[in-house]
């Protein structure tokens, strides 16, 4: 008979999330998930078989998680185009000020998956949910930079793909400048500095 799982399994993807996107893949133990997560290793594997497969689960989670979050702020019609990007800039900042202030960085489980092309090539689902995961991110971009190109609050700048692109990497950007020590403010600051040719 199998046993009834003792554990929300969006609870410990939420917690296996959190560890990869600090650590990355190889430098996050089975030890650390399942303390994490607050779960037996035989449950942890009982659920997903594998580190591998918990992995991939944890990335699709995290990759949908923060998009919404990314969505919710794009396409809120009462902020013009042009506010709708520093609004997103000021959640991402945010975010490394609450980890700064926990002792690290916050991390990013996709940046750390795309520098780790060995990680990518030996299982074609991470691939696929990255893929996926960055046109949906740059579709929502150069929707919002079409919103400010009508509104007026972003006149100028590249194109909307561009554009999008542009602010996709400096997000990155603020995501690994961080793990360096950077302070939050510099962050901001660099990255609006990196932005001025789109929101003037």
């Amino acid at each position: 008979m199998v046993r009834p799982r003792t554990f929300d399994e969006s609870t410990v993807l939420e917690a296996a999330a959190a560890q990869f996107r600090v650590h990355g893949y190889a430098d996050t133990s089975t030890e650390q998930l399942c303390e994490a997560a607050d779960v037996r290793r035989s449950s942890l594997y009982n659920a997903f078989t594998s580190k591998d497969e918990l992995f991939v689960r944890a990335l699709e989670h995290y990759a949908s998680t923060m998009r919404a979050i990314q969505e919710s702020i794009l396409t809120d019609v009462s902020l013009s185009g042009a506010d709708r990007i520093r609004k997103l800039i000021d959640a991402i900042v945010e975010e490394e000020r609450v980890a700064r202030a926990e002792g690290h960085a916050a991390g990013c489980m996709g940046v750390h998956t795309l520098m780790n092309p060995d990680l990518r090539a030996r299982n074609e689902r991470i691939a696929r949910i990255l893929e996926r995961d960055l046109q949906k991110r740059l579709g929502l971009l150069e929707e919002t930079i079409r919103a400010g190109r009508a509104d007026g609050s972003m006149p100028g700048g590249p194109d909307a793909g561009e554009g999008a692109l542009l602010v996709n990497t400096l997000i990155s950007g603020i995501r690994v400048t961080a793990q360096t020590g950077v302070t939050p403010d510099v962050l901001h600051r660099i990255a609006l500095d990196g932005l001025r040719s789109l929101l003037g």
